[in-house]
């Protein structure tokens, strides 16, 4: 297993990581296309979410509920596609490549205990975005899985 782990977090060098891109039909426009709606997404919800930023709930034991957090999701990310959209760019995903985006939202922001963790993912997107930084092996899968179900939701 300690194998697995040290191959799996090995860096790549540049020419197996545009081997990758090519075999995987990754196209430096449409990158930059989904970094767009990622970090549109991103800072929406961010700005616009009010629950736990004061603290108040702590002292009239009164949170958001998860419905409430849902309604949010839900509001950003049908202003985001719609933002794209008054741009003829058309993005229909699937219930599954939405629970994609839903479930990654619910556990690294609206549930994440961490404020950490809450504050590093917009570092998480810039890097994960970053064609010239050394990439590992799960770097660029975690990339290419994002880059798919985008690529699989964009209608031109």
């Amino acid at each position: 297993m300690d194998q697995f782990f040290k191959w799996l977090s090995k860096p790549m060098n540049l020419e197996d990581i545009e081997t990758w891109n090519q075999a995987n039909n990754i196209i430096p426009e449409f990158t930059e296309l989904f970094e767009d709606f990622c970090f549109s997404l991103y800072y929406l919800v961010r700005s616009t979410y009010l629950g736990d930023s004061h603290g108040d709930y702590r002292e009239t034991k009164i949170g958001v509920t998860h419905e409430d957090k849902l309604a949010h999701f839900n509001w950003c990310w049908d202003k985001t596609i719609n933002n794209f959209k008054k741009e003829n760019i058309n993005f229909d995903f699937s219930p599954d490549d939405y629970e994609y985006f839903e479930s990654f939202y619910f556990e690294v922001f609206y549930d994440q205990k961490d404020k950490g963790v809450r504050e590093a993912l917009e570092d998480f997107f810039i890097q994960l975005f970053n064609r010239k930084r050394v990439m590992s092996k799960s770097d660029i899968e975690m990339f290419t899985d994002l880059y798919k179900t985008l690529e699989r939701s964009l209608h031109i």
